[in-house]
C-alpha cells in the first residue's frame, strides 16, 4: 500500500503534468471502487481546470476551477499512468510501486487531456474518489484525520497528551490515522527502529527520550523517503525519469534474520506479527526499557 512518501512522489508527478491544465473528458468504465463512483463525476470534472494539486495523509487533492474538489485515495494497489501523445512505449507509471507501465486490465478511469491521458488502475479496487463541493467541506473531511507528522503540532506534547493513557501497543498507534495521519505499516517498523523503540511496547509506557525521539525520526524518516523517491520494494523509473529506491536504505524492513545495522549493535532482526501485520525491529536495541536514556534531540 502507497505510504505517505509514495503519495508525494504521485502528487509531485502530477503537478510537473496537469496542473492548469482543463480536463477535456472523463472515461469511467468501472463505477464499482471502494465507494462507487457518483453518477454526476464526469459532469462534475469535465471541461474544469485543475488550479492546484495537493497531498494530506494518503490523499491526493485536485482543486478545480469551479470551486470544487476531487479527493484521490489509492487504496491498496492504486496507480496513476500518465500517456503522453508524443511518446510511446516510455514509462508511464507516476509512482514506483507496481507495473512501471500501463496494465491491459483493471483501467478504471480516464482524464483526457490536450497532450495526455491519466489513467487509474486499481487491480483491487481499494482505491476511490469522492467530491467536495466547497472548501468547507474539505476542511471537515481533513479534520477527521490526525495532523500530518510535518506538522508542527505534531511535538512531543502533542504526542506525551493523546498517549498517557493509553494501553494499545506503540506500533499500531503509529497506524492509527486518527493520531497521526500518513505513516503505513514500513515506516512505522523503520521509525520505531530509529527511535529505539519496541513495537510491542504499551504507548502510555513511553519514556520522554522516546516521545522525543518518536517525533524526531518520524520526520526524519519520511523526509528520507521523499528525497529518495519513495519505497518501491521492487526498482523502477517513473514518468518523471526518477529512481525509487528508498527500499534499499530499510534497517529492519524486510530484513528478517539479519545483523542489526546499528554500530556496535550485535542483535538481530525479528519478525512478528502485530494486528495482522508484519512488524520488523532489532532484538538488542529495541528492548523494553524501563529507565530513562539521556538521547541527544
Amino acid at each position: 500500500m502507497p505510504e505517505l512518501p509514495e503519495v508525494e512522489i504521485v502528487k509531485q508527478s502530477l503537478i510537473k503534468n496537469i496542473k492548469s491544465q482543463k480536463i477535456l473528458k472523463v472515461i469511467v468504465r468501472n463505477r464499482n471502487l471502494r465507494f462507487k463512483i457518483p453518477k454526476n463525476f464526469k459532469s462534475i470534472l469535465q471541461n474544469k481546470k485543475i488550479i492546484n494539486i495537493r497531498r494530506f495523509s494518503k490523499y491526493i487533492i485536485l482543486e478545480l476551477s469551479n470551486k470544487s474538489y476531487c479527493i484521490l485515495h489509492l487504496g491498496m494497489s492504486g496507480t496513476i499512468h500518465i500517456i503522453k501523445k508524443k511518446r510511446k512505449n516510455f514509462v508511464t507509471n507516476s509512482s514506483f510501486y507496481h507495473s512501471p507501465f500501463l496494465p491491459k486490465k483493471h483501467n478504471h478511469v480516464e482524464f483526457i487531456f490536450n497532450k495526455l491521458r491519466l489513467i487509474y488502475n486499481d487491480p483491487r479496487r481499494f482505491g476511490y474518489f469522492k467530491i467536495l463541493n466547497d472548501h468547507l467541506k474539505l476542511k471537515n473531511f481533513i479534520k477527521k484525520y490526525g495532523i500530518e507528522p510535518f506538522n508542527k503540532k505534531f511535538n512531543y506534547n502533542y504526542v506525551k497528551s493523546r498517549l498517557q493513557n493509553k494501553k494499545k501497543n506503540i506500533k499500531d498507534y503509529l497506524l492509527d490515522q486518527k493520531f497521526v495521519s500518513g505513516i503505513g505499516n514500513i515506516y512505522a517498523s523503520e521509525i520505531l527502529f530509529e527511535s529505539k523503540i519496541n513495537p510491542k511496547k504499551k504507548s502510555c509506557d513511553l519514556l520522554e527520550n522516546e516521545l522525543k525521539n518518536m517525533v524526531k525520526y518520524s520526520k526524519i524518516v519520511l523526509r528520507n523517503s521523499i528525497k529518495r523517491g519513495g519505497s518501491s520494494i521492487r526498482n523502477f523509473v517513473n514518468t518523471s525519469g526518477d529512481i525509487g529506491s528508498f527500499q534499499k536504505y530499510f534497517k529492519v524492513y524486510r530484513r528478517e534474520g539479519k545483523n542489526c545495522p546499528k554500530i556496535n549493535c550485535d542483535g538481530k532482526i525479528l519478525r512478528i506479527v502485530i494486528s495482522n501485520r508484519s512488524t520488523f525491529y532489532c532484538n538488542n536495541c529495541q528492548k523494553n526499557k524501563n529507565k530513562q536514556l539521556t538521547v541527544p534531540i
